[in-house]
């Protein structure tokens, strides 16, 4: 039975199955030491299929690099609402961000651990998920520094800096709030926007940025 369940099942779906192996796999165990075998058998497929499919290791790992950085980038995206407050926008792409990598531990090591240790071309996979997240960030700080300097035309190069320190710590930020325990989302990210948006002065002043309340759960 279990094996005509498999014959039949659409490709695309079986290739989840795999990348979902393959994540668990590579996130828990690294790069080098995971094996095609131990990934076709959590998956519940030949090692044979698993070639067939992906072609090799290195391929299968960068399938992964792309899934899981398409899936981060598009769940910050999505939880930043346009029109809000620039704080407001920022902390919810925060929230977002450390909701994602807190459900997600196994892909986000995957993406900033694995990824990043083994050269090219996984280096170059993450570096373009990079630059399109510090681009992200960098709109959003432009936004509050020309209103706050009451510039319009405050060049973009003014802020740059900011966005990459602040996707700096999110990432580092991430991985210890992971491998901490009672660590949540909201408390990762109210932790950066305090240390990032009220600024170091302010919080040690007792002036800290504090979290909108949470929406009450609708009837």
């Amino acid at each position: 039975m279990v094996a005509v369940r498999t014959r039949r099942m659409p490709r695309a779906v079986r290739e989840q199955q795999m990348l979902d192996a393959a994540v668990q796999t590579f996130g828990r165990r690294g790069y080098t030491a995971a094996s095609m075998d131990e990934i076709a058998e959590l998956a519940g497929v030949s090692k044979p299929l698993v070639y067939l499919y992906l072609n090799s290791k290195e391929d299968l790992f960068t399938a992964c690099i792309r899934r899981e950085a398409t899936a981060l980038t598009e769940a910050v995206r999505a939880g930043v609402r346009p029109g809000l407050p620039a704080d407001r926008q920022l902390w919810e792409g925060l929230r977002a961000f450390f909701t994602h990598t807190a459900r997600h531990p196994e892909g986000w090591a995957v993406l900033h651990l694995q990824a990043r240790t083994h050269g090219e071309p996984f280096a170059a996979e993450i570096a373009a998920m990079r630059a399109e997240t510090v681009a992200f960030v960098t709109r959003l700080i432009l936004i509050a520094a020309r209103e706050a300097h009451h510039d319009p035309a405050l060049p973009e190069r003014e802020v740059a800096g900011l966005a990459e320190a602040l996707v700096g710590a999110a990432e580092s930020l991430a991985t210890w709030a992971n491998a901490t325990s009672g660590v949540t989302a909201r408390q990762a990210a109210a932790t950066l926007m305090n240390f990032a948006w009220a600024g170091l002065g302010d919080l040690m002043a007792g002036r800290p940025w504090t979290p909108p309340a949470d929406p009450a759960p609708e009837a």
